[in-house]
């Protein structure tokens, strides 16, 4: 990092507030010239909020943002690149079917005599590119460069139409090892000119590859801030998880597993999720752990269809099966419990009732309805033995809170007499009783000979009930562990690729 007494940027006391929520709660982050500073956090840490204060798109409901020294209230993120912060997010935000030289000079395009100067903007434009060591032809369609070429160009641009503070928002989460260190190099060079940079990411290598400093953000408040020389990969995820990372051997008789029933051997897809072999038996909870982006959600969705894979094969009870779509997988009677449960899983203005019909009546086809007494009674049923708190069944699934949507999803499911169960953070986001309750229904399930396969970042319950755990980093599996290995300490070594915590 650039020695340099003064930040470029603070945030003092940053509050954002929503109907129902504090999305951001009295948030500091200061910036210097010449350094990286990584913000991190998982879903719902409050990252995204923050840079939308700081970048004009949300109005903040408290703190002030300084620049230099003076107050900033920027009302747009035109208002906040004319102030010189500038924002490249993943998916790059230019026009693929302009040229690269007009992508860099949209909306500020040389003229002479009143008309655009092609010749002068392509001129300009080459010269810019080679500062970021960039050699390529600016007359060409961006359409025509790969996605690291067009997020370098997409760099520039924001560089140059601000040039004090650059927000890179997941800039690598698309790119292969090669592609990575070609906006590396860039993000060297604008450290040299005194840049301050916030780097957002999931892929913690990269953080310690790049980055001076790391923020962590938790349930929209700063848990810490650390100078990453000094820190090691395990502080970091220990401060995102918030676990204490004491042993913890839970006092409980060990599962007791039946025959295999689902076996996949080299399944994968290239690009999302490097190929990998598993095996879950009757009788047993599996769990899936690693950070976000580690490629817990894009198992679950290979497993269910939601995801196509390219290469490998699944076997249920010894016999080859297809998981090419999601209608593939129900047949062989698997079920999943999305992660975002109000996007991919709820229909919202549907009943309870038809919610949880839904699998079922999918199942059987839409042309052949189930009778309304049997609909009555599995959803009345269901209602009982979940314990799903309402009013109505007629009532709007929107309305539930959401551990009662959550319930209802998993009765959803448990409609359709599942074999196979897969469950995506089912936990998340609700209250302290359903999610007790949640966890005790997962552990009947494997004591009724259920097989479930289950991902979390909540490490505490996947000690609890977990038979094995899998823990995936870079989409890719790194480490299995069971018995006594299952503790927080070994996921979270596991995690950080640091030495396992315990001998085992």
């Amino acid at each position: 990092m650039a020695s340099a007494t003064e930040p470029v940027l603070e945030c003092r006391g940053i509050s954002k507030f929503f109907p129902g929520a504090i999305a951001l709660d009295a948030v500091d982050l200061t910036l210097y010239p010449g350094e990286v500073h990584a913000l991190l956090g998982e879903n719902g840490a409050g990252k995204s909020t923050l840079i939308k204060c700081l970048t004009g798109a949300y109005r903040r409901d408290a703190g002030k943002i300084l620049l230099d020294g003076e107050e900033i209230s920027p009302g747009s993120t035109q208002d906040s690149q004319k102030l010189g912060i500038g924002t490249v997010y993943q998916e790059v935000n230019l026009l693929p079917n302009l040229t690269v030289a007009e992508n860099l000079f949209l909306g500020r395009q040389p003229t002479r005599r009143g008309l655009i100067s092609q010749r002068k903007m392509l001129t300009m434009a080459g010269d810019l590119l080679a500062e970021f060591g960039l050699r390529i032809n600016p007359a060409e369609p961006l359409s025509a460069y790969s996605v690291a070429v067009q997020q370098v160009v997409a760099i520039a641009r924001a560089v140059e139409l601000s040039g004090k503070v650059l927000i890179l928002d997941e800039p690598t989460a698309s790119l292969d090892r090669d592609e990575v260190q070609l906006v590396f190099s860039v993000v060297e060079k604008l450290k040299a000119r005194g840049l301050a940079i916030v780097f957002i990411t999931h892929f913690l290598d990269q953080v310690f590859e790049i980055s001076d400093r790391a923020t962590v953000l938790r349930n929209g408040r700063v848990i810490g801030t650390r100078e990453l020389k000094n820190t090691s990969q395990t502080e970091i995820v220990t401060l995102m998880l918030g676990r204490q990372l004491e042993d913890r051997i839970q006092d409980r008789a060990p599962a007791r597993t039946g025959d295999t029933l689902i076996e996949l051997k080299d399944f994968g897809k290239r690009g999302v999720m490097e190929p990998f072999d598993l095996t879950v038996r009757k009788g047993e909870v599996v769990g899936l752990a690693g950070l976000l982006g580690s490629g817990r959600t894009e198992t679950a969705g290979l497993i269910f269809g939601a995801i196509q894979a390219d290469q490998g094969e699944a076997l249920l009870e010894g016999r080859k099966i297809g998981l090419g779509s999601p209608r593939e997988a129900v047949a062989h009677r698997f079920a999943l419990c999305p992660e975002d449960r109000k996007n991919d899983g709820i229909v919202g203005d549907l009943s309870v009732r038809e919610n949880i019909i839904l699998a079922l009546q999918a199942r059987q086809g839409w042309f052949r309805p189930l009778p309304k007494a049997k609909v009555n009674e599995l959803a009345e049923a269901y209602v009982k033995a979940l314990d799903i708190r309402l009013a109505s069944l007629d009532m709007p699934i929107r309305l539930l809170s959401g551990g009662n949507q959550q319930k209802a999803l998993l009765a959803r499911w448990l409609a359709t007499n599942p074999v196979f169960l897969i469950l995506d953070e089912p936990t998340r986001g609700i209250d302290v009783g359903a999610h007790a309750e949640i966890i005790a229904l997962i552990e009947k399930l494997r004591e009724d000979g259920m097989a479930l396969l289950v991902a979390s970042s909540e490490m505490e319950e996947l000690v609890a009930y977990s038979t094995r755990v899998i823990v995936l980093r870079d989409r890719r599996q790194v480490r299995e562990l069971k018995g006594d290995e299952i503790t927080t300490s070994n996921i979270v070594a596991a995690i950080a690729d640091d030495t396992m915590a315990e001998a085992v």
